[in-house]
């Protein structure tokens, strides 16, 4: 079975209770009610054309995607010792 390569939004929010309501446009991953931000992950492909729609809702404050998945995750200790000396 093919999966869709997916990406994480940061949607920052206004009112927490309205935000659950984001569980139609894709899986939310996590709520923070004290920062008042919602980690949702939707198909890549619809990337665009969702976040066109979240900035368009009453309240959102901001979109933005995250990163995660393109961060590099293995870190060699010889390597950055190296890198870091360089510089």
């Amino acid at each position: 079975m093919i999966y869709p390569k997916r990406v994480g939004l940061v949607v920052w929010v206004n009112d927490v209770r309205k935000a659950r309501n984001l569980d139609r446009i894709g899986n939310i991953h996590f709520i923070s009610k004290r920062m008042k931000y919602v980690l949702i992950y939707i198909n890549e492909k619809d990337l665009e054309r969702t976040t066109h729609y979240l900035q368009k809702l009453d309240f959102v404050n901001k979109v933005e995607r995250s990163y995660r998945g393109e961060i590099l995750h293995s870190f060699h200790a010889k390597e950055f010792v190296d890198e870091t000396i360089n510089q």
